[in-house]
Parts: structure tokens; sequence; C-alpha cells
């Protein structure tokens, strides 16, 4: 399976992101679970949370922050 890219995102106040693959697909992907790591913890300020944008394969905050490409796609839930 070719790895769909994220094309768009938006964040939401509840630290999720809806992402819009480049296969059609828009997917809900959590944050919180990351927000206790060291890289992540600033996101926790809704800010910085919101500067999320679409990067290459994956997404991308203000300081560098990433998320694994893979992790977005398969740990994320359709939506509808």
């Amino acid at each position: 399976m070719i790895r769909p890219r994220a094309i768009d995102v938006k964040p939401h106040p509840d630290y999720c992101l809806i992402i819009t693959f480049s296969n059609n697909e828009k997917r809900l992907f959590d944050v919180k679970p990351y927000l206790d790591f060291k890289p992540f913890m600033e996101l926790k300020n809704l800010t910085l949370f919101n500067t999320v944008k679409t990067a290459g394969l994956s997404v991308e905050w203000l300081h560098g922050q990433d998320i694994c490409p893979d992790e977005l796609y398969f740990n994320s839930l359709p939506v509808k």
C-alpha cells in the first residue's frame, strides 16, 4: 500500500486534528497522548497547537514538532 500523504490539516481545541489525506480520506488524529512527551509539551498552549500545517507526507508545528506519517494515518479514525 502506498502511504497517503497529508494534504490538509485542521486543528481542534480538544487537541485533535482533522487530516485530509491524498487518497481523499478525512481522519481524526488525537494528539493528547503525545502532550506529556517533552517535544510536544509546549503544544498544550492552544496558540502553538493551532500552528499545525502540512509538511511533506506529514504535519508539523511551528517549532518543528512532527508525527510519523504512518502513525498519523494508521492511528487515526475515519471521519464521515
